[in-house]
């Protein structure tokens, strides 16, 4: 008898083994991506240093051959011909002191070699509260001035300040708004500025087009994207930070509800969308990001890297590691330029930081 049970014992698990048991299934995100690279392409030793003793840079602005790169605490950097020149800007409002706020986003108008003119966003604080705002700044003789106010009172308080600008391919100035942290549910209140990617005229009105009749409002439900990028054929990305991990990469379309606090990672929920990336168990804190070939190159914080995502195969990879958290990144022909965030407070900066770098994208193929 005793026999008996040890055979079919055995076979018992003979057979558990073979069916892999419903424990080993993988979410649906590790079915549809294949498993990232580990490997980056660039060290450090490979980078290109363009100016060093940054602080805390936010933005990259490239126009021929020079750079102007905003500063958290309140300062557009100038880089030309291997000179570094800080820049005064004169806001109309005290920066705002509080974690992750300051001078964030930055953007040259499209005509900016005739104008002067730039748009920037900012955090600041009166007696009713922290907000952030965006505004017009004009360039006049090494010094940036506030000039016309475009859009006010978006929501702000610790953390998930957005901060993001870009110009569309459509010419619309775009930018990103965090939940403000302590108020998730702002971000499916379709009254609310905070928790959206905004979509304004460049003279700060609602464009006509806009999803929602007489609103600045593009898509909703997000937490706190950073990045925004398109690609050569139109399509709209944005970054995303997650709450303790699941971090974002979003398909952006005009009036979409992206879930947040309702849903996140994998999870499903008629009328939201669902990423085309996240992050799993693991942090990426992405910021910035650019479009380039059918690729999309993301800044990250928390992982420390420069990540290429391939949204047509489903892949996603380090390329760059080695120089610590990442803020921004750009695409300019054959080059990639991107700016290390180690003095944000929440990195260890090493001597000279933080940088501007310059890679040959064929260096990270």
């Amino acid at each position: 008898m005793k026999s008996v049970l040890y055979l079919l014992l055995a076979l018992l698990m003979v057979i558990t083994g073979c069916s892999g048991g419903g424990s080993e299934t993988k979410p649906a995100s590790d079915v549809d991506q294949k498993p990232e690279g580990k490997e980056a392409v660039a060290q450090a030793e490979k980078l290109e240093v363009i100016a060093e003793n940054l602080e805390v840079p936010w933005s990259i602005n490239k126009i021929g051959e020079t750079f102007y790169l905003s500063e958290r605490p309140g300062s557009i950097v100038k880089v030309e011909g291997g000179n570094t020149e800080r820049q005064k800007v004169s806001f109309k409002k005290e920066l705002s002191q509080a974690a992750e706020a300051g001078f964030l986003g930055f953007v040259l108008a499209p005509d900016f070699e005739q104008s002067n003119k730039a748009f920037a966003y900012y955090t600041y604080e009166n007696g009713t509260g922290q907000f952030n705002r965006i505004v017009e700044l004009t360039l006049k003789n090494d010094e940036w001035v506030e000039g016309k106010l475009l859009l006010d009172n978006i929501p702000s308080g610790r953390f998930h300040h957005g901060g993001r600008l870009k110009i569309g391919p459509d010419g619309m100035l775009y930018a990103t708004a965090g939940d403000a942290a302590t108020t998730p549910e702002i971000a499916q209140d379709l009254g609310s500025l905070g928790g959206k990617i905004l979509r304004l005229n460049l003279d700060g009105s609602v464009p006509d087009d806009n999803p929602f009749e007489g609103s600045y409002v593009y898509s909703y439900g997000h937490r706190n994207p950073q990045g925004l990028a398109w690609s050569q054929d139109g399509t709209f990305y944005a970054s995303e930070h997650g709450p303790s991990a699941q971090d974002e990469m979003n398909m952006i379309e005009a009036g979409n509800n992206y879930g947040w606090p309702e849903i996140t990672g994998d999870e499903e929920k008629q009328g939201m969308e669902t990423p085309i990336f996240h992050s799993g168990t693991d942090t990426w804190a992405p910021s910035g990001m650019a479009a380039h070939r059918g690729k999309l190159y993301v800044a990250t914080l928390r992982g420390n890297a420069l990540r290429e995502f391939d949204p047509g195969a489903k892949t996603t990879k380090e390329v760059v590691t080695g120089v610590g958290r990442i803020r921004d990144v750009i695409v300019e022909g054959d080059d990639l330029y991107f700016i290390s965030n180690n003095t944000d407070g929440r990195g260890t900066p090493a001597e000279g930081d933080d940088k501007l770098y310059r890679v040959k994208l064929e260096n990270l193929q």
